[in-house]
This record gives C-alpha cells, structure tokens and sequence, in this order.
C-alpha cells in the first residue's frame, strides 16, 4: 500500500481570485468531503467557528492558519495543504485574493500545474479575475479549471452560470492555456464539489474533485538536456579518493550515462560516466530528479554552471528580455542596481530598459511613465556577466529569475524570461 501511494501521481494545483469568492471554504469543502482531515481537526474548527458566533462550521478556518487570518476572517500568506484520494496525491497552494497579495499569488502558483480561478456568481468577473488568469498564463499554467461559486446565492439558476462562462471564455480566447474547465459549485454546500449537485441537474459535467482526478497532468518540460550545477562533491575518502561529482537537479530532459554533454559557460565537452541518487547507481536521471553526475574528463566545473546535450544550448547573455510581476512599493529606478537570482546563479543586473506595462483587464500593452506595486512590465535586464538562460515557455526552472534589491534585501520582482 505504502509503493502504491508512492508511486501515485501528483497533481499540484492553486486558488486563484477575488477577496471573499471562497477559496479557503472551497478548500475546506475538498478536504472535508473526500474525508482528508481527522476528528480533532474538524472539532477544532467547529469550536473556532462556534466562538465566532458563526451556526455552521466555517472550514475556511481549516486552510486560514495563522491567527490573523483566523482574526480578520481572509487569507494573507500562501497556505499549503496535502491530501489524496485512491486516484492521485495533491498539494493545494491556498492564495490570497488581495490585491495587495499579488506576490503571494505569483509564489503559490509558480509550480502549479492547473490553477482554480474563483469567480462569485453575484458578481461575475472582476479585476482580480482578469490579474491572476493572466498571471496563470504567464507562468504557464496549463490547465485552468474555473469556478463559478456561490451558486446557492443565485438560486442555482443555470443561466447566470452560462453567462459568465462566455464572458470568461471570451477573455480567455487571448490567453496561453491548453484547456479551461467549467463548474458551477457552492462551496458552503458542497454542490459539485466532491458530490454531485442535486440542486443543479442542468449540470452533467464531472464535478471539481473528478476533474482534478483525471486533468493530463504529463510533463511539459523542454525535451532539451538542462543540469544546473548546484554544488561539487569530493569525498576525498579511501573509497572515493579522486571522486569528484555535481549535484543539482536536472531541470529538463533527461541524463543518462554515456551521453555526450556539454559545461556551460567555458564549452568544454565529456561525457556522462555515473549517475548517484544517495547510494544508489542509477543509468538514468529524468526531469525533476535531484542527483549527483560525474563526468568522464577532468574539467572545471563549478556551482552555477550547466551540463546540458550536444544539442539544443541554451542562449547564453548578458541583455535579458523579461516580463516581471513587480513586488515593491518602490519603483525601478534608472540604472538601480539588484542581485538577479536564476536557477543556482547570482548576479549583478540593473534594469537597462522599461519596454511596456500590460494593462491586465483588455491585455494590451502601454508606455511605462511609473511602475507601481503589482504591476507585471517588460524590461531588458544587463547583467555583470552572461547567464545560460532560455525562454521561460520552454522551461519554467532556467527560464525564471527574482530580482532582489541590494540594500534592502526585498525581493522585488519574479521574472520570465521572454
């Protein structure tokens, strides 16, 4: 039993939406109702909802866990939460629906691969709705899985779900997602949560837990052969006298002992001669695996650098293109300068160019007199040194960068590379 849920699939998925449409409760219903919490946690949050003077048990208080959030009854942090049903394992990231929390929406969805957008039935689609689908695009989300909740609020009625489904298909039609779901639910209830909804039987799609049991979640990862090197091994033990190997995670393709590669930035060329995971010898590292490579050839290799396949190289530059989400209060300031963090790189940049802002309602581009918290701008970076960087679309690990002020220490942007 313990292989089996192992070597169970893992879906990871995010919330995404307005203050208020009922992420954390939608959660809660999830994990309530496919019997994923235990006895004392339910209790827990019966007493927590009891003391607010609430007649029902609020399971938003089961995802809204720091004692603010409890407080001020709304999400402030990314809260992460684990479950599995006999199909497929799941981490939730729960974000805050803000607009002032944009950052933590970007972080909780950075490694999703199907993002909940929330829309409340009463309102229809919002600003926040317009941001984070966007948002979701950028980072390449694939899967989308919108939710029209609130249902019971507008009495079920089938129309009212139809119509913000075209308006949002409407808008999505200029999005880069592979596929958009659709399900009108009540959280509250339960409707076509994890049961199907009797009070919807104009409703004969699969509900949400259904959908997230069965949405393709096959790896999109570049074909191409990408190795960051995160550190160097030297035993210099009697067993391993001369061993000398790299540790990273392979960040696209897959390595396996023999192939011919490359070390970027110096070129030089060898080949794969082992390949350790712990104390296991393995012939193959696939995308996503954190291993130890050594090489056939004594070459300098250092932290930062990549082994990647004869073909398909990444770019490497100084002068970057990216599209940035804008964390900080404070501007960019001509010729600032930041530490850009990329994949195990660090490197001096300052912002060279500000291209364009996207205006996130109608999703067309503007002039950039000022740069505001949350705004999502394209800028040309110049960096101290080149970095081996590819597009973000074609890998999301050394397509991605974070930007940090040097003075502050404040991260102040999440970067993809275009």
């Amino acid at each position: 039993m313990e292989n089996s849920y192992l070597d169970m699939e893992l879906l990871r998925f995010t919330t995404a939406g307005s203050v208020d449409d009922g992420k954390s409760t939608l959660i809660g219903r999830l994990l309530y109702d496919s019997k994923s919490i235990f006895e004392d946690q339910l209790e827990h949050v019966a007493n927590s909802s009891k003391r607010r003077g609430l007649d029902h048990t609020d399971l938003a208080l089961l995802t809204d866990g720091l004692k603010d959030e409890r407080e001020q009854g709304i999400t402030i942090d990314v809260a992460y939460r684990y479950f599995a049903t006999p199909k497929r394992k799941f981490i939730i990231a729960d974000t805050p629906g803000h607009i002032q929390y944009t950052r933590n929406m970007v972080t909780g969805a950075s490694t999703a691969n199907v993002a909940l957008i929330l829309i409340d039935a009463r309102k229809g689609l919002v600003e926040q709705t317009f941001r984070h689908s966007y948002i979701a695009s950028l980072l390449q989300i694939p899967h989308l899985v919108v939710c029209i909740n609130k249902m019971d609020l507008v009495n079920y009625d089938e129309e009212i779900f139809r119509s913000i489904q075209l308006e949002y298909a409407r808008f999505a039609s200029k999005l880069n997602v592979k596929g958009i779901s659709f399900i009108p639910i009540s959280a509250l209830h339960g409707d076509n949560v994890v049961n199907p909804s009797e009070n919807m039987p104009w409703y004969e799609e699969k509900t949400l837990l259904s959908t997230l049991e069965q949405i393709d979640v096959s790896k999109t990862t570049s074909a191409a052969v990408r190795f960051p090197v995160q550190t160097v091994i030297r035993p210099k033990n009697d067993t391993y006298h001369d061993y000398r190997g790299y540790a990273g995670r392979v960040a696209g393709g897959q390595l396996a002992v023999g192939d011919s590669v490359v070390v970027l930035p110096s070129g030089e060329t060898s080949t794969v001669k082992q390949i350790h995971l712990m104390d296991e010898e393995l012939s193959v590292a696939t995308t996503g695996m954190s291993v130890v490579v050594s090489l056939a050839d004594d070459i300098d290799v250092s932290r930062g650098d990549m082994i990647t396949g004869i073909t398909g190289s990444p770019k490497l530059q100084q002068d970057i293109e990216a599209t940035l989400c804008w964390f900080s209060r404070k501007g960019p300031q001509p010729r600032s300068r930041y530490t850009l963090m990329h994949s195990n790189n660090e490197v001096k940049a300052m912002v060279k160019n500000l291209n364009f802002k996207y205006d996130v309602n109608s999703l067309t581009r503007e002039g950039v007199d000022t740069v505001s918290v949350n705004d999502i701008i394209n800028v040309t970076l110049r960096t101290n040194k080149p970095l081996i960087t590819d597009k973000y679309a074609e890998n999301r690990t050394t397509g991605a960068l974070i930007l940090v002020d040097e003075n502050t220490n404040e991260t102040v942007a999440a970067g993809m590379i275009c």
